[in-house]
């Protein structure tokens, strides 16, 4: 049974006593919102006397009931704005009961109404609707976190019981977006950066697509997926770890550009920078190389940043990244070099591990040259980059989807772009010989028998598709999460998600409630 709050029961009685009065608390009528709390603030001037016919809606925030008249606080999704509520307005007849027990008794914070009126300044300059009419559109049956600001000693606001607990705030975003505002702040950037994404590759001429995200195999990255059952067809599925072989499926079959905005799935180990769900901005085009994708990447991110900040410098903790081409550009090598002092250039598998031992990275057996390389990169090269890097020419162990470098043995053309310590994006001149594409599966697959779980899968019409032909071409990978955090100016990558991944709510020994068999 569901144990309620006083302050539930309480509002569960308000119900009552509503629908006692013939006041459905849900109603079905649509309620006609003709302006919003933003655009009230920004363009009305008494001298004008414009928005004299208003109707709004939102949340009730706050209420000071005076008597015959009150004041209260509307929060719409553009804002707050004052209603100034009189008893007679609202009651024109003799029945007063729409006031004196509705409005003062009955409804709570957090209830949604409808208003109508008109915008006026109080005598104190306040911009505030003039409530002639008020209809309750959904009684709150849970009482919002109280957040109380106050001003301190030197005048500073101060915020307090806010609710700041981060796990609470993930697991009821729907009760953090209302009472923090900042939040939904965040999330229309984001909205706004993908938006810029796409205004950018659009004006290019490149194609939007969608790519499957359940696959018989799971490929174009190195990850554990995540697995299911196709009951009809009675066959293993997983839930796609990236979309570039289908992409490159696509250019195979003649489109000269094309790009997804995909949700991917891996089956890891969560951070404050992992997600098992996340989303990824996959581009190729036809024709064009690892350094042309070099400079598509600088012009687009840049202007991601004015578009949200109207500038390229953005504030990310106690650093001020500035995203103004051109960015700095190393090699694998040299930036390891430049870090550590160690050159891994021909460098044999136990050299690297002598080498990775001596800088104090933990390695495990099942390790090759391409592991041990990242991560020695990862532990003393990675953190350091806070400015927008690029890091060039990989070892051809680490990218099996990468073409072998025009003039540097052993090498790949691929860069990543890292930013503020982390990988923001992964780029190839992409591997297009299928006799070569297949013998690096196979080494993949020789790397898997040995224990590395994120080794990758052959995939045979993947190679099909390329000994029909696949022209030259250029590819990328951009995390939007990670570049969200930073754009923002976000600590953690559940702060840039809606709905992060969390462990569950009940521990066993509690009641937790038991989710329903499928039919």
């Amino acid at each position: 049974m569901q144990h309620l709050s006083e302050q539930e029961q309480l509002r569960r009685h308000k119900l009552a006593e509503l629908q006692k009065l013939g006041i459905e608390p849900y109603p079905s009528e649509l309620f006609d919102v003709n302006f919003y709390a933003q655009e009230i603030h920004d363009n009305y001037h008494p001298e004008l006397n414009n928005f004299q016919d208003v109707s709004l809606a939102g949340r009730i925030m706050s209420v000071r009931v005076m008597g015959k008249a009150s004041f209260a606080e509307l929060m719409d999704t553009t804002g707050r704005i004052q209603l100034y509520v009189n008893r007679d307005e609202i009651c024109p007849g003799e029945n007063k009961d729409l006031y004196n027990i509705v409005f003062k008794k009955l409804i709570d914070l957090g209830d949604f109404v409808g208003v109508k009126g008109h915008v006026f300044k109080t005598q104190v300059g306040e911009t505030s609707i003039h409530v002639t009419g008020l209809t309750l559109l959904s009684k709150s049956l849970r009482p919002l976190p109280v957040v109380k600001e106050a001003v301190d000693e030197q005048g500073n606001k101060v915020t307090f019981d806010a609710f700041t607990d981060p796990e609470q705030r993930y697991r009821q975003r729907y009760v953090d977006l209302v009472v923090n505002p900042k939040v939904r702040e965040t999330f229309i950037k984001r909205t706004q950066l993908v938006q810029a994404m796409r205004n950018y590759l659009n004006d290019k001429g490149y194609l939007e697509v969608e790519t499957p995200i359940l696959q018989p195999l799971y490929g174009g990255a190195a990850a554990r997926p995540f697995k299911t059952h196709h009951n009809t067809l009675d066959m293993t599925l997983y839930l796609r770890i990236a979309n570039e072989l289908y992409l490159k499926r696509l250019i195979v079959g003649g489109f000269d550009g094309v790009y997804e905005f995909s949700k991917d799935f891996r089956n890891e180990g969560m951070s404050r920078f992992h997600n098992p769900e996340f989303t990824q901005m996959e581009l190729y085009v036809a024709y064009k190389d690892y350094y042309w994708m070099m400079d598509l990447v600088e012009e687009m991110v840049e202007r991601v940043a004015m578009a949200l900040h109207g500038k390229t410098e953005v504030q990310v903790g106690d650093n001020l990244i500035n995203f103004q081409r051109p960015w700095k550009r190393y090699t694998m090598a040299e930036s390891i070099k430049h870090f550590t002092g160690f050159d891994i250039d021909g460098k044999s598998e136990e050299e690297l591990r002598a080498a990775a031992k001596e800088l104090k990275v933990g390695l495990d057996p099942s390790m090759g040259k391409a592991k041990i390389i990242d991560e020695i990169f990862g532990e003393h090269v990675e953190p350091k980059l806070i400015q927008p890097t690029f890091i060039t020419d990989y070892p051809v162990e680490m990218s099996p989807l990468a073409k072998k470098h025009r003039s540097k043995p052993g090498l790949v053309e691929r860069f990543e772009a890292i930013c503020n310590g982390k990988e923001i994006c992964n780029a190839f001149s992409e591997l297009n010989d299928p006799i070569d594409q297949r013998a690096r599966f196979e080494e993949q697959l020789e790397l898997g028998k040995r224990g590395d779980t994120e080794a990758m899968v052959l995939d045979e019409d993947f190679l099909r598709a390329l000994e029909y032909g696949m022209p030259p071409t250029a590819g990328l990978g951009i995390g939007i999460d990670r570049l969200s955090m930073i754009m923002t100016n976000s600590n953690s990558i559940q702060d840039v998600l809606f709905f992060p991944q969390m462990k569950p709510e009940y521990t066993k020994s509690e009641n937790a409630p038991k989710p329903e068999a499928q039919a």
